[in-house]
């Protein structure tokens, strides 16, 4: 049961990383700064991701009305 656990929080953490990435493709920092994120994100899953949501840059999504 515990490996199943394991294997679950894995799974969304590699789930929130990868938004994390799409998110800050997405956004409108410079090609330097958005490199420098997605290496920090991909090196250092949660850390990274934690400092992504604090400090690094967001995705500008326009809806569709």
């Amino acid at each position: 049961m515990s490996s199943m656990f394991n294997g679950l929080i894995g799974l969304i953490i590699f789930a929130l990383d990868v938004w994390a990435i799409a998110s800050i493709i997405n956004s409108n920092a410079a090609s330097r700064s958005k490199v420098i994120w997605v290496i920090v994100v991909a090196v250092l899953p949660v850390l990274g991701l934690i400092a992504w949501w604090f400090a690094g840059p967001k995705a500008n999504y326009k809806g569709r009305v």
